[in-house]
C-alpha cells in the first residue's frame, strides 16, 4: 500500500531537516531548537506541489528575514534521486517543491499494481471500532432520516475498514421499555376495533386488507384513538392480519395478555421488515443487538450497581438519580423511578458499557439525529462515572433531510397514514443514487434530496456523472481492443510522456486517494470520498476532451491507456467501497 503523497512529504521533511541541520551547525545554533514545520499541498499548483513554512518558523531563532532563510535552505538542498525536479523560495518565505516525472510514474505504477487494494491504508491497524447506526424504533417502518443515517453509517464503516480498522456494524433493537408498551397498547386498541361490530361490517364491504385499513384509519368517529399511541396504518394492518389468522381469540383476554400476544406477533414481523428493507439498501449488519438481551443477561441491574458504587448517585423522592451535572451534563438524570423501574437511560448506559468494556471495542461510534444532541453529555458522563474514557465514545450528529420534487418539498398524503419511509424512497430512486446522494454533504449539514435529479441521466446527476466516467473508460478500452490496439505491459519509460497539465492533475488526484481515505476516516466524514471521486471524474472528462489516445505515437498512446486504466480502478475502488455499482456500459 503505497501512499505517494506521504512518501513525498517524508522526502521534503528529510531534505529540509538535513539542510537546516547544516545551516544551524554553521551558524553555531543549537540544533535542538529546530522548529516543527508544516508540509502542505498549496491551494494553487503554481505555488508547487508541496510547500513548507520551515523558513518562517526559523526567523526568530535565526534572527533573519524568512525569505533569506528560505533561500539559504534551498541552496543546501540536493534533489538528486528524489521525487522532485525543483524547489524554490517564494513569497514571505515559503519553500515550494515540484514533482519530477518519476513521482508521476510511480503513482501510476502503484495503482496498476495494487488494483482493488489501492487506496487502502494502515492508519487504524490493530484498532477495533463498532459503528451503530439507524437503530430505528421497531414499532414501525423506517423514515427518511433513517435512510440518510443508513447511508452515512454504512459508508463510514466502509471508509474505516479501508483505513485499516477492524469494524463491526450494529443495529440496536429497542425491543423493551416504554415504546414497546405504547406499541402493545396501540395494537390492543386497534385489535378490539377490528373485532368490533363496526370493524366486521367494514371487513365485509372491503375487498382487501389495504382498503380495510384505510377505511378504519379514515373513520375517526367510529374508530377513535387516543393521542398517546401509534396511529399509523401499519398498526391496523398487523391487527387485521392477526385476526385473519387467529380470529377474535384475544377479545376475552386481559389487557396485558392481549398486548403481550399482539407484540409477540407483530414485533418480529417489524424487525424482519427492517432487515429486508435495509438489505435492499445494501446494508447488512454484523449483529442485531436487542435491548432485551441487556435485561436477560443482568446487565441493566449490574450497571445500576456499578453507578451506585461510583459515588455519582443519590436518592430523592423515592427515585435513584445520577449526578450527571457534575460530569458535564446540564442537569441530573433519573435512573430508577420511584416505582423501581429504570428509565430509558439505564439500558442505554448498559449498552455502551457492553460495547466498550464487555466486548472491548477501542471506539464506539453512534450515528444520531440532531434531536439527540442533548443525549451526548449524559451518556459520556455515565461512561466517566464508570471509569471508562468518554473519548472512546464518538457521536456523529446527522441533520434531517428534505425531499424535493419539482422544486417543492415532497410530502405523501397524510390521509393514507403513510410516512415517507426508506421503502418509499427506494421505490422512487435507484439505490445507487440514494447511497451516493446521502453522502454528498457532511452529516451535520442540512440536505435537500432532489428526487428529479437523482433519477436523471445527465451530467448534473453526481452519481451518474461518476458512473459515466467509469463506463466511458470501459468503452474506450473496448473500442481500442476491437481495432486491434494491443495494451502493453507497464513501462516506466513510456510514462515520461505524461506531461500535460490535465494528465498531471489526474495523477495528483489519483495519488491523493490514500490521504483522502485517512482524512475521511479521521473526521468520520464519508462525504469526503464522494467529493473526491467527483473530482476524479471531472478531471478525467477534462483530460479526455483535450488529450487524444488513439493515433498518437505508441509511447504516448500506451501511457494514456494506462492512465485511463488507473482512473477506472480508482473510481471503481471508491464506488465499490460504498456498495455503488460501476457499470461498464451506459
Amino acid at each position: 500500500m503505497i501512499d505517494m503523497i506521504k512518501q513525498a512529504r517524508l522526502q521534503v521533511n528529510e531534505l529540509i531537516t538535513k539542510a537546516l541541520n547544516e545551516i544551524m551547525q554553521e551558524k553555531q545554533i543549537d540544533v535542538s531548537l529546530m522548529p516543527k514545520f508544516n508540509i502542505e499541498v498549496p491551494a494553487d499548483s503554481a505555488n508547487g506541489d508541496l510547500s513548507t513554512n520551515a523558513a518562517m518558523l526559523c526567523a526568530r531563532i535565526f534572527k533573519t528575514a524568512p525569505i533569506k532563510i528560505a533561500q539559504e535552505i534551498t541552496a543546501k538542498i540536493n534533489l538528486e534521486n528524489s521525487f522532485f525536479e525543483k524547489c524554490s523560495s517564494a513569497g514571505a518565505g515559503f519553500i515550494n517543491f515540484y514533482y519530477a516525472k518519476n513521482w508521476y510514474t510511480q503513482t501510476l505504477k502503484s495503482v496498476l499494481e495494487e488494483k482493488q487494494d489501492y487506496g487502502s491504508t494502515n492508519m487504524g491497524e490493530g484498532k477495533k471500532m463498532i459503528v451503530e447506526f439507524v437503530s430505528a424504533n421497531p414499532t414501525g417502518p423506517m423514515h427518511i432520516g433513517n435512510a440518510r443515517g443508513g447511508a452515512i453509517g454504512d459508508c463510514l464503516s466502509a471508509v474505516l475498514k479501508k483505513a485499516g480498522y477492524e469494524v463491526a456494524k450494529e443495529f440496536y433493537v429497542n425491543d423493551a421499555g416504554n415504546q414497546i408498551e405504547k406499541f402493545g397498547k396501540s395494537l390492543s386498541l386497534r385489535y378490539m376495533q377490528v373485532c368490533s361490530k363496526e370493524g366486521l361490517e367494514i371487513a365485509q364491504k372491503t375487498n382487501n386488507t389495504e382498503d380495510f385499513c384505510k377505511a378504519i384509519f379514515e373513520d375517526k368517529t367510529k374508530f377513535e384513538m387516543p393521542e398517546d399511541v401509534y396511529l399509523g396504518m401499519d398498526i391496523i394492518e398487523h391487527t387485521k392480519n392477526y385476526f385473519d389468522e387467529f380470529g377474535d381469540n384475544l377479545c376475552d383476554k386481559s389487557e396485558e395478555e392481549r398486548k403481550k400476544a399482539l407484540v409477540e406477533y407483530a414485533l418480529p414481523k417489524n424487525i424482519a421488515g427492517l432487515k429486508h428493507d435495509l438489505g435492499l439498501y445494501k446494508i447488512n449488519y454484523d449483529r442485531w443487538f436487542k435491548e432485551s438481551e441487556l435485561y436477560s443477561m443482568g446487565a441493566v441491574k449490574d450497571i445500576i450497581e456499578k453507578l451506585k458504587a461510583s459515588g455519582y448517585t443519590y436518592e430523592k423522592e423515592g427515585a435513584l438519580w445520577f449526578k450527571s451535572s457534575e460530569l458535564g451534563d446540564d442537569k441530573d438524570r433519573v435512573l430508577l423511578r420511584a416505582n423501581g423501574f429504570p428509565t430509558y437511560l439505564v439500558p442505554d448506559i448498559a449498552y455502551h458499557y457492553n460495547k466498550l468494556v464487555t466486548r472491548g471495542f477501542d471506539t464506539a461510534i453512534d450515528i444520531f439525529g440532531a434531536d439527540h444532541h442533548g443525549y451526548i453529555p449524559r451518556i459520556k458522563a455515565a461512561m466517566t462515572a464508570l471509569g471508562v474514557d468518554a473519548n472512546r465514545l464518538d457521536i456523529v450528529i446527522m441533520q434531517m433531510v428534505r425531499l424535493v420534487k419539482n422544486g417543492e418539498t415532497y410530502k405523501l398524503s397524510k390521509r393514507s397514514g403513510k410516512a415517507i419511509t426508506l421503502k418509499t424512497l427506494l421505490d422512487e430512486v435507484p439505490i445507487d443514487a440514494a447511497r451516493f446522494f446521502f453522502n454528498l454533504r457532511e452529516a451535520n449539514s442540512q440536505f435537500d434530496f432532489d428526487l428529479d435529479l437523482a433519477i436523471s441521466e445527465s451530467s448534473n446527476n453526481p452519481v451518474y456523472y461518476v458512473q459515466y466516467a467509469h463506463a466511458r473508460i470501459c468503452s474506450i478500452l473496448r473500442k481500442l481492443a476491437s481495432e486491434g490496439v494491443k495494451i502493453e505491459s507497464f513501462n516506466d519509460q513510456y510514462c515520461d510522456n505524461l506531461t500535460t497539465d490535465e494528465e498531471k492533475q489526474l495523477l495528483k488526484l489519483i495519488a491523493s486517494m490514500p490521504t483522502e481515505i485517512n482524512e475521511s476516516a479521521k473526521n468520520y466524514d464519508p462525504s469526503k470520498m464522494t467529493k473526491y471521486v467527483l473530482d476524479v471524474a471531472a478531471a478525467f472528462h477534462k483530460f479526455y476532451a483535450v488529450c487524444r489516445i488513439k493515433d498518437e505515437p505508441n509511447p504516448i498512446m500506451q501511457s494514456r491507456i494506462w492512465l485511463c486504466q488507473a482512473v477506472k480502478q480508482v473510481i471503481f475502488n471508491v464506488l465499490d467501497m460504498y456498495s455503488i455499482s460501476c457499470p461498464e456500459e451506459m
